[in-house]
């Protein structure tokens, strides 16, 4: 005999199904969600692009590219472009007007350096074994020295975001051929013609140049490089830059809009978004 369920037994059974039934529910939209996407962080209001303040200013970042230390493009450099804090920028471009009158224009290596970069360098410092662009970047520097030398560090003014690395090419500009992966290396201290091809005039050594001859004041270097050494310490300390005694192309705008703050933004134009 078939036994009926009383109306109280009947409800909490329902209440029971439903429940189940909402679970399940759930349990299959969560699943089948994505997951949401991470959020990148953001530049602060003050930070342009150099294009956008001096389009002249020729850019070719090394670290988007493969040619540079690591020999492979640079976390956090995800389009080749050059972003720096407004006040910085507008001083480039100062620089720009009364260099181009004598026939130069200035060039820009990096300007703005995501945290993460430089945690990527600090990683491929840490990795010995990864001694692929040696003979260019560092031929007389053995790699365990690269911290105790100040090379390498943990931090870098780039990431305050009111420094670059440039240099000056004399106009009009030739066409810079470009790197080819795996192709023979050159010391960046030989001769300019020997060194990988660089439409920049002679600074002594190339961009990036781990050793003593980058120093800005070497007396080492003289005549025509020692010359334009100083045409662009000149130009940029007389409009507020000063330059890292260590690297002839290093140089940061006083004062810092952020002397105590190292961003980690991605360089990109999503990064600027919303900016005017």
């Amino acid at each position: 005999m078939t036994r009926r369920l009383l109306p109280a037994v009947r409800s909490a059974t329902a209440v029971r199904g439903l429940v189940t039934t909402l679970a399940a529910l759930l349990a299959t939209t969560a699943a089948s969600a994505p997951a949401r996407a991470h959020t990148e962080p953001k530049a602060p209001k003050d930070f342009v692009a150099l294009s956008s303040v001096d389009a002249t200013i020729i850019q070719e970042i090394r670290y988007f590219t493969r040619h540079n230390f690591v020999g492979e493009r640079v976390d956090g450099y995800r389009q080749p472009m050059c972003i720096l804090t407004r006040p910085a920028a507008q001083a480039l471009h100062k620089a720009q007007k009364q260099l181009l009158r004598r026939g130069y224009s200035l060039k820009v290596y990096d300007c703005y350096r995501p945290q993460r970069a430089v945690d990527h360098f600090v990683r491929w410092a840490k990795d010995l074994s990864d001694q692929s662009m040696k003979d260019e970047f560092y031929p007389r520097v053995d790699k365990t020295r690269l911290f105790a030398d100040g090379y390498i560090a943990e931090k870098s003014g780039h990431s305050r975001g009111s420094t670059v690395d440039l240099t000056l090419v004399k106009l009009p500009a030739k066409p810079t051929r470009p790197y080819r992966p795996g192709e023979p290396l050159t010391p960046c201290y030989a001769p300019k013609d020997q060194r990988f091809p660089d439409n920049s005039v002679d600074m002594g050594t190339g961009y990036d140049c781990f050793d003593t001859l980058s120093h800005t004041l070497d007396p080492r270097i003289q005549g025509e490089q020692r010359a334009n050494r100083l045409l662009l310490k000149n130009t940029l300390e007389n409009l507020g830059f000063v330059n890292l005694a260590e690297e002839w192309w290093h140089y940061t705008f006083k004062p810092e809009a952020y002397p105590d703050t190292y961003f980690d933004f991605p360089v990109s134009r999503r990064s600027l978004t919303g900016h005017r």
